[in-house]
């Protein structure tokens, strides 16, 4: 039986990014981000439910996280969830799940931000093209011939070195 563990969250961040190094060097980067779920309940009234999702990402997308996002940003996250647990001192045992980040996308920049408001172009799509988001956040459009550029990030996708597919990896 085939399983899935794959999460998309759209969001901003609750807190700036903390940007450790682990005990080998690695860089992990921790932050928060919060997603809305609006509907309508019995009595037809609109209601709103907020989320808080814990995010943990490595090596270089921890770093253009911490130098680019802050508290407020706009992100798009595809990711896994993972759960850790740990023993406290006094012995009671704590269990935390979390999104660890496999791609990012960087939402457009806030309105009177510097930069005028003009949404910060998006990680460069496979066909290497740059696109910025839409008003709907999640469907790339082309970028204005006079862009800048040097907004552009890069799409970080986590990937061992040297890594090679074993045809006997692929499931079909």
């Amino acid at each position: 039986m085939y399983s899935l563990n794959k999460v998309f969250i759209l969001g901003n961040l609750t807190r700036d990014p903390e940007l450790r190094q682990t005990a080998g060097g690695q860089a992990v980067c921790s932050f928060g981000v919060a997603t809305n779920r609006r509907y309508t309940d019995k009595q037809g009234q609109k209601q709103e439910q907020v989320e808080f999702h814990s995010i943990v990402a490595w090596g270089r997308q921890a770093e253009i996280i911490t130098h680019y996002l802050h508290k407020g940003s706009s992100i798009l996250i595809e990711g896994r969830l993972q759960t850790r647990s740990w023993q406290d001192p006094q012995g009671a045992k704590h269990f935390r799940t979390e999104v660890i980040a496999d791609q990012i996308q960087l939402g457009p920049k806030p309105q009177g931000s510097a930069g005028g408001g003009a949404p910060m172009n998006s990680p460069r799509n496979q066909d290497g093209n740059n696109s910025t988001w839409n008003e709907g956040g999640m469907r790339p459009q082309q970028a204005p011939a006079g862009s800048n550029a040097s907004d552009a990030m890069p799409v970080i996708e986590l990937a061992e070195e040297g890594e090679e597919i074993d045809i006997k990896d692929i499931p079909f």
